[in-house]
């Protein structure tokens, strides 16, 4: 079982290289925010498995904090995207 979760932790890092190559050739900005997101959720999971190979909590631990962190990133996107709003609807 060891080396199953190995290989797909290996693949999953393979998909992060692979969508590395969008972030810099991405044609529009969501496109980039979209593998930003790809990296965050599969992060994850490359963290879980590799926690799963023995007695490593630290890294399930760094999973969850990553997870947490991927709401924030959606709305520091929007935020960018949109821009600021007016002053006279912020109240």
């Amino acid at each position: 079982m060891h080396e199953l979760r190995t290989g797909v932790a290996f693949f999953l890092f393979l998909t992060l290289l692979a969508g590395l190559v969008r972030v810099i050739r991405g044609p529009t900005l969501t496109d980039r925010f979209i593998v930003a997101q790809l990296f965050g959720t599969t992060g994850v999971g490359v963290l879980v498995l590799l926690a799963a190979d023995g007695d490593r909590g630290a890294l399930r631990d760094v999973a969850l904090i990553f997870a947490l962190l991927a709401p924030v990133t959606v709305v520091a996107f929007v935020r960018f995207a949109i821009g600021d709003p007016p002053e006279d609807s912020r109240r």
